[in-house]
């Protein structure tokens, strides 16, 4: 069970919510599908959005199949995989690729959620187009990235063999498909958004390819659904946890910082859309701060909560260390134990799951809908108009970073939008910048490479609370890579979506400045670490 550690009156809170929870009867509500739970009966993207709940158990029998088509791909002379999705349909296949070896037998799974021109060069230059399957995956079949990057990826190897389609039914990648003869198409069950679909088609069929333990994943999730299903908290983890994180979310504790030890560090990647696109709306919602470097007690302000995912095998001393001073000058720690084993993901996909549901209820929001996400979407559609009818790109001044930092402290945060090639070295060099964002202002960090985070916390960005501080850092690409049959490269694409979302979040009046890096961007970012340090 979930240990954990909270000061008297934020006990007292966490327990009156929880007690309400109970007398609400939100457990068995849910698993009725009571769409009230969250609303006025009939409002859209809520009763026919809980198709999660027992997705697991369904798909179970399935297992083998799944892993029966693996192994009859890599027979068929494939040696790698290539998925192309963005948020809801790469995350939770990103962090099950992180979370275990290569499996001899099974394919290499490469994840391409990004319009960075370099970043689409690379994955193509890593792979043989004759001996990998494209996995196009998209739940409504239009996603913008996804498209484009299927475009590419077709025109190097027109081959249908070559392809597969993980959609809604219905969608136009469903057409797409059987006009161009795929090796299979995987529908998914239209009930289940994005984010929860984990547990799904979406997170399964690229686990199967790697030689995830697909029954296993499933088998623990299933377990912990039936858990879910107690009505009273202190035997149901899924409904306590909810009930806490609005409870503190309301108490001005409404910075969920994720510590995840290894070998399931990655979890926070799938975790952050989870929380903010199904939160951040109506003016409310949880920050999720995932790969924020652990700091003194003296570095946080009162806004913070811990959920440290510990595994139980192998603790991380440094973790467990940090978290007990931060317990002990009062802020709350809640620990969820884990065996640090891969297929235990499926457990924590179903809590987190139930968990923001509940969450949902506690902040009386819709944790289904995303009525924000749309904006950049359209503000990218008028700049690739405004390209296409005069052949340029709308300039945007570089701001002033001390401008922006001015002021700024919690319960206030600092959001981080990269829009380059993510590697290793650049995670290692944002690491150090949030770490001195955060000595100087105490605020909460984030980090999100575009156009990724716009499929997630950029709905918390612009719905959210309204204490945002948004830093952009731009890196172009100086060789595009071309688009077919568009006027436009990936690389003015990804231009058109950081405009867009600048745009976007002025739109709300929030402070948003833009900076570009030239030259290698790790030592780029890594100076602007210094100027930071050097600000008086």
């Amino acid at each position: 069970m979930i240990s954990r550690s909270l000061p008297g009156t934020l006990r007292a809170t966490v327990d009156a919510k929880a007690r309400a929870a109970a007398e609400a009867e939100i457990a068995g509500r849910i698993w009725a599908r009571d769409d009230t739970v969250w609303g006025p009966p009939g409002a859209p993207e809520t009763a026919d959005r809980l198709g999660w709940l027992d997705i697991a158990e369904r798909l179970r029998a399935e297992s083998d199949d799944l892993l029966r088509f693996a192994r009859a791909a890599a027979e068929d002379g494939m040696t790698d995989a290539v998925l192309l999705g963005m948020g809801g349909s790469s995350l939770a296949p990103e962090v099950l690729r992180l979370s275990i070896p290569v499996q001899a037998g099974f394919l290499t799974l490469h994840v391409l959620d990004s319009t960075d021109a370099g970043a689409v060069a690379r994955t193509a230059a890593a792979v043989d187009p004759d001996s990998t399957l494209f996995v196009v995956s998209t739940k409504s079949g239009g996603t913008i990235e996804t498209l484009s990057a299927l475009a590419l990826f077709w025109e190097r190897k027109p081959d249908g063999a070559h392809f597969v389609a993980i959609t809604d039914p219905g969608s136009p990648l469903v057409t797409i498909a059987e006009e161009r003869d795929f090796r299979r198409t995987f529908l998914n069950d239209p009930e289940i958004g994005g984010r929860y679909s984990a547990l799904s088609y979406f997170g399964l069929v690229p686990a199967a390819l790697i030689g995830f333990d697909v029954g296993g994943l499933l088998d623990a999730a299933v377990a912990e659904a039936a858990r879910c299903r107690s009505p009273a908290p202190e035997e149901n983890e899924g409904l306590w946890l909810g009930a806490a994180l609005g409870a503190l979310a309301e108490a001005g504790r409404d910075k969920l910082t994720w510590v995840v030890c290894a070998p399931l560090g990655s979890f926070g990647l799938w975790a952050e859309q989870l929380v903010a696109e199904s939160t951040g709306k109506q003016g409310t919602g949880i920050l999720p701060v995932t790969d924020e470097p652990l700091g003194s007690p003296a570095v946080y302000g009162a806004d913070r909560v811990f959920v440290h995912v510990r595994n139980t095998a192998r603790p991380m001393r440094h973790h467990d260390e940090a978290l007990r001073a931060l317990a002990d000058v009062g802020h709350p720690v809640l620990t969820i134990p884990s065996d640090g084993t891969p297929t235990d993901l499926g457990r924590l996909f179903f809590l987190s799951e139930y968990a923001v549901a509940v969450a949902g209820w506690a902040l009386e929001i819709n944790p289904f809908d995303q009525p924000n996400v749309a904006e950049a979407k359209e503000a990218t559609t008028a700049v690739l108009a405004e390209f296409q009818r005069t052949g340029a790109l709308p300039e945007e001044d570089d701001g002033e970073v001390a401008a922006l930092l001015a002021g700024a402290a919690p319960p206030g945060y600092l959001a981080v939008m990269g829009y380059m090639e993510g590697s290793e070295a650049l995670d290692a060099a944002v690491a150090e910048l949030r770490v001195a964002l955060r000595e100087r202002t105490r605020a909460a960090t984030t980090f999100g490479y575009g156009p990724r985070f716009l499929h997630s916390t950029g709905q918390l960005h612009k719905g959210g609370p309204a204490t945002g501080r948004f830093l952009q850092l731009v890196h172009p690409v100086a060789e595009d890579v071309a688009i077919p049959r568009t006027t436009y490269g990936f690389e003015t694409l990804k231009a058109a979506q950081a405009t867009g979302d600048l745009r976007a979040l002025r739109a709300h009046d929030l402070p948003a400045e833009r900076l570009t890096l030239t030259g290698d961007p790790v030592a780029a970012v890594r100076s602007l670490t210094h100027q930071i340090k050097e600000l008086h």
